[in-house]
C-alpha cells in the first residue's frame, strides 16, 4: 500500500512542479515580449494611421518553439495586448491578444510537431500571414476603412522578417541550452 501512496504522491508533486515551470516560463515570456515591444521598437510615420516596428516577436517566436503552443500563445497575447494598454494603443489591445496569440499557438503547434530550421521558418511564415491578415481585418474595424491597411502590411512584413532572421539564427542554440537544463 505505500508503494501506490508514495506513487500518488510523486505523480502529484512531478505534476505541481510541471504547473510551476509552465508559469514560470509563460510569465517570463511575457515579461520578455512587452519588453521588447516597449522598449526595442521604432514608430513608423509613413503609414496612414501611424505603425510600430518592435522586436516583441522574438522572445514569442522562441518562446513557442522552445515551450510550446500553450506558452507562446499566452506570451505572445499577453506580453503584446500589455503594450497596448500600457501605451497608448489601447483600441488595438483585444484585436492584439487574439491575433499575436493565434500567432504563438500556430507557431507551437507546428514546432512541436516538427524539428528543425526548416519547420521553423515555416511556423514563422505561417505566424505571419496571421499577422499580416489580422491586424489589417483590425485595422479595417478600428478606422472603418479597408484601403488604408494596406500601408501596413509593409511595416508587418519587416517586423516578422527581423524577428525571423534573429530567431532563426539563435534559437537551435537555446532549445539545446534548453534541453540541457530540463
Amino acid at each position: 500500500m505505500k508503494t501506490s501512496t508514495s506513487s500518488a504522491a510523486q505523480t502529484a508533486d512531478s505534476k505541481s512542479l510541471s504547473n510551476i515551470r509552465f508559469i514560470t516560463i509563460t510569465a517570463l515570456f511575457i515579461a520578455l515580449t512587452y519588453v521588447f515591444t516597449a522598449f526595442i521598437n521604432i514608430r513608423l510615420p509613413i503609414t496612414a494611421n501611424g505603425g510600430l516596428i518592435h522586436l516583441g516577436n522574438v522572445p514569442l517566436f522562441i518562446c513557442a518553439i522552445i515551450f510550446g503552443k500553450k506558452s507562446g500563445a499566452i506570451a505572445g497575447g499577453v506580453g503584446m495586448g500589455l503594450f497596448d494598454l500600457l501605451s497608448g494603443w489601447t483600441a488595438w489591445a483585444p484585436f492584439t491578444l487574439i491575433i499575436v496569440g493565434l500567432m504563438g499557438y500556430a507557431v507551437g503547434a507546428i514546432t512541436e510537431k516538427h524539428h528543425g530550421f526548416g519547420w521553423n521558418t515555416l511556423a514563422i511564415a505561417v505566424a505571419c500571414v496571421i499577422k499580416v491578415v489580422g491586424y489589417y481585418i483590425a485595422e479595417g474595424i478600428i478606422y472603418g476603412n479597408w484601403i488604408a491597411p494596406v500601408t501596413s502590411i509593409p511595416g508587418n512584413l519587416v517586423q516578422i522578417g527581423v524577428a525571423a532572421v534573429i530567431v532563426l539564427l539563435i534559437v537551435g542554440q537555446l532549445q539545446k541550452i534548453v534541453n540541457k537544463m530540463l
